[in-house]
């Protein structure tokens, strides 16, 4: 008998659940969240659908509960994937802790992941196309996010400077993005890839409610002003994730693919670029 293999998803949301739908039939699917209330309902509605799940409560901003994670996925059976699509928006956190989660904690799973992922396997980090807005770093930033030691990256002094959510959240992306590069060298060694996917704007509950809140106006001209003229879905993200991450995508990796509807393109050089003002 082969040793079961075992997917793993931190961020019970939408995006996550199209993903881990779309690789994981025959495989055992460990959930984490911050909310056990969201872990549960996502097994609930992924074992009515014939998969097989188990749920751990973690916090993507605490390393004693990713090592946690990664004991209790690895006593499930070898991790042939691992999907990361949690994560808190400039909205919804201060800046320490946008750091401490998006930053720091990205950069801690995908070290600690990879020391035991299986060979032919595969890891996505969602990240976001805010990333995409800040602009050209130095090249001794770029290489200080990218290689730093997990545990000093917060004490880096440009990351210390930041005071601004937005900033820390698009520091965090662009970290998300080296970081990646960075661990595809060390994913390699086993045989395994890794890589990001920044999405645009995703129609999501969370989104929803901004398309219908305070705020709408100004995510609707956003769309209006993107070449696709329209929101994504999390089933799209989801077909992107599955290619990268199955046999046709072996070739790619240490990657980050922009899945904006060309919003980034048009923020730079077409109708958003009104935007830079604001950002």
């Amino acid at each position: 008998m082969t040793k079961q293999e075992v997917s793993v998803l931190i961020g019970a949301g939408s995006i996550g659940q199209a993903i881990i739908r779309r690789i994981s039939a025959g495989k055992h699917i460990v959930l984490a969240d911050y909310s056990m209330e969201n872990a549960e309902r996502a097994a609930k509605s992924l074992e009515d659908a014939g998969f097989e799940c188990s749920v751990i409560k973690c916090d993507l901003g605490s390393k004693a509960d990713i090592l946690a994670l990664v004991k209790f996925a690895t006593s499930k059976g070898e991790v042939k994937y691992m999907v990361n699509a949690a994560g808190v928006s400039p909205s919804q956190a201060p800046v320490n802790h946008i750091l401490q989660v998006d930053l720091y904690g990205t950069s801690v799973l995908l070290e600690e992941f990879g020391k035991v992922i299986a060979e032919g396997g595969a890891g996505v980090i969602i990240s976001s196309q805010s990333g995409h807005r800040l602009p050209a770093l130095p090249q001794e930033q770029n290489d200080a996010l990218a290689m730093t030691p997990t545990d000093e990256l917060l004490q880096l002094p440009f990351i210390k400077e930041i005071n601004d959510t937005l900033k820390a959240y698009q520091y965090s992306k662009r970290c998300n993005v080296l970081r990646v590069m960075f661990e595809a060298t060390r994913w390699g060694k086993r045989g395994a890839t890794i890589n990001s996917i920044s999405p645009g704007i995703i129609i999501t509950p969370l989104a929803n409610d901004e398309l219908h809140g305070p705020r709408k106006d100004g995510y609707l001209n956003m769309i209006k002003g993107m070449p696709a003229r329209r929101a994504g879905t999390p089933d799209e993200v989801g077909d992107l994730a599955e290619f990268i991450m199955s046999s046709r995508g072996r070739f790619i990796s240490g990657a980050d693919i922009l899945i904006d509807g060309g919003c980034t393109a048009s923020y730079w050089y077409g109708d958003l670029q009104y935007l830079k003002s604001t950002h």
